[in-house]
């Protein structure tokens, strides 16, 4: 499905999208790939979404618990910063 760049832009639209889809976060505009709402909601809808997310949200340790809680996808870490 083709979606409009500037949508990708449009935080309303994008966590409706990450919500049912976590991998679409990839699409994201930068600024909303480092947005704590939208990576949660895309972690929660799939643990693997956390490669997408920003460096900085990658360290959130919040982020990165529901990432690998959900479905028990412990392989999110990978995607954590080193600290983790």
């Amino acid at each position: 499905m083709t979606v409009a760049k500037h949508h990708w832009n449009d935080k309303e639209k994008v966590i409706k999208r990450v919500s049912r889809n976590g991998y679409e976060l990839q699409y994201a505009s930068d600024e909303l790939k480092a947005d704590r709402e939208i990576v949660l909601a895309a972690v929660q809808n799939h643990g693997g979404a956390l490669q997408y997310a920003s460096k900085e949200i990658k360290a959130n340790r919040e982020i990165v618990l529901a990432a690998v809680l959900k479905e028990s996808y412990p392989s999110a870490l990978e995607y954590a910063r080193s600290e983790f």
